[in-house]
């Protein structure tokens, strides 16, 4: 019995642990099939996310471009209404640019039409003032003019009187006055032109004669210099071309062109080398001197030949135009131009650029050139001659008789050359003047003085109002000053 109950025991031991087996192995494959469940709805629950997440983006893709698509349709449907409303508006503003343009163009014609209107009512007041004031410059001018002419003419009845009154002194004297220089000047200068030049060179002989000779003359006054010796020989050597020693003497034609040469080199030489250098005129006066104490002729030929270059200023002469520009005139000032023009080239202006161009030389350069030649001129008058004495117009009285007459003529005195002159004339020899003619060389001094510092006649002052006349009037007043403080006679 025990041994049944024991294998009854056992048997429900075995039993139980069966079945505690089973239910252990039940509950694992539960627990296996619950995991395994929960797995597999997780995996499906993820797939069914997935699905659900890739639907919802399927869904957003679409709404966007539903909304896209809409947004285009609007777009394009809010487009064409701009464009329309942009036509309109276009044609709006068209429609009102073209009627303010309209209104613009309206308004400024009517004030063109104004401005018009205005400028032609100020153009004709102008032209009227301009008649009115021409027409009372014309009267004053002409009233102007008319006591000119009464003045001159008073002028010239008392100057003709005087004339007459001392014509027969002068002739006694042998002096000339300064218009009968002026013809002398004139008249042989235009004789050497009309005759002696004319025939020279239209004969080939004598033309080819004449230019053999004259070719050696500029060389040698370039070659001139402050040694005496040297002023000796080309003296020499030049009146040795005048009178060929061992040949033939010249035809008197040709020697005759061959003075008008040599005064021509001469003055050339003072217009450039004097101007540039003062020293250079002593040398040049000298050999100068020498053949105008030497050359049968040349005196007279040297002073055409100088007047023609300087004007009146060797006598000294205020020459007038012999004929006036005709005209017709645009104005007054063209008129004005032209005579000026006239009476420069009366003076001696020559054209610029050496005698080519079309303007006159500047007062500065005529000047200038003026100041050199009358420098030499000057030199000769202060030179003593050693044989006989020269032609009245190379005599020492002509430099007293040149500053007499510049001051008693106020056309000379009002032009800017005046007062270059007179220094040039003072630095040459004022002092010796003063030596020579003592108290009354000091009357002269003093004459000048006042015209250069409180002016003469009508408080006019020598030399007028241009830099040129300016500056040479200083120049004037210094040299007086130191004449006058110099020793005396």
């Amino acid at each position: 019995m025990d041994a049944f109950r024991t294998a009854r025991k056992e048997l429900n031991a075995t039993e139980t642990r069966f079945h505690d087996e089973q239910d252990r192995s039940r509950t694992q494959e539960m627990e296996r099939r619950a995991a395994l469940h929960d797995q597999q709805m997780k995996e499906i629950e993820v797939r069914l996310e997935e699905l659900r997440m890739k639907q919802k983006a399927e869904d957003e893709k679409l709404r966007m471009s539903m909304r896209e698509r809409q947004k285009r349709i609007w777009d394009g449907i809010e487009n064409v209404i701009k464009l329309e409303e942009d036509k309109v508006k276009a044609r709006l503003e068209e429609e009102k640019r073209k009627k303010e343009e309209e209104e613009r163009r309206r308004k400024e014609e009517e004030e063109r039409q104004k401005a018009l209107e205005e400028k032609q009512k100020e153009e004709q007041r102008k032209r009227e003032q301009e008649a009115k004031k021409a027409a009372e410059e014309k009267e004053k001018r002409e009233q102007e003019e008319a006591e000119t002419r009464r003045l001159e003419a008073e002028e010239e009845r008392q100057k003709k009187e005087r004339e007459r009154g001392e014509r027969t002194a002068r002739e006694e004297l042998g002096m000339t006055t300064p218009e009968e220089d002026w013809r002398a000047a004139r008249n042989n200068l235009q004789e050497l032109k009309s005759q002696t030049m004319k025939s020279v060179k239209e004969d080939r002989a004598a033309k080819s004669e004449w230019s053999k000779w004259r070719r050696q003359i500029t060389p040698k006054i370039g070659q001139i210099t402050d040694d005496e010796a040297e002023i000796n020989r080309i003296s020499l050597q030049l009146y040795q071309i005048m009178h060929p020693p061992n040949a033939p003497a010249h035809n008197p034609m040709i020697y005759k062109a061959l003075l008008s040469s040599l005064a021509k080199a001469i003055l050339l030489q003072a217009e450039t080398e004097v101007t540039a250098e003062k020293k250079s005129a002593a040398p040049l006066a000298k050999v100068t001197f020498n053949l105008l104490e030497t050359l049968e002729g040349f005196p007279e030929v040297f002073f055409a030949r100088l007047v023609q270059r300087a004007g009146g200023w060797p006598i000294p002469y205020m020459v007038t135009p012999e004929a006036m520009p005709p005209g017709p005139f645009k104005n007054d000032a063209e008129r004005n131009r032209a005579v000026d023009r006239a009476r420069k080239t009366a003076m001696g202006y020559r054209k610029s650029g050496n005698g080519n161009g079309e303007e006159l030389e500047t007062t500065a350069e005529y000047t200038a050139r003026v100041s050199g030649m009358m420098r030499v001129y000057f030199h000769v008058l202060r030179i003593p001659p050693q044989q006989k004495p020269l032609h009245p117009l190379f005599r020492l009285p002509r430099y007293w008789m040149w500053f007499s007459r510049v001051l008693k003529d106020k056309r000379l005195l009002e032009t800017a050359a005046a007062p270059q002159l007179m220094y040039t004339a003072l630095d040459v020899m004022g002092s010796q003047a003063r030596m020579i003619w003592g108290h009354q060389w000091n009357k002269m001094l003093e004459l000048m003085y006042e015209g250069v510092t409180a002016g003469y006649g009508g408080g006019k002052i020598i030399g007028g109002t241009s830099g040129e006349g300016i500056a040479a009037r200083v120049r004037v007043q210094l040299e007086v000053e130191r004449i006058l403080l110099g020793p005396s006679a």
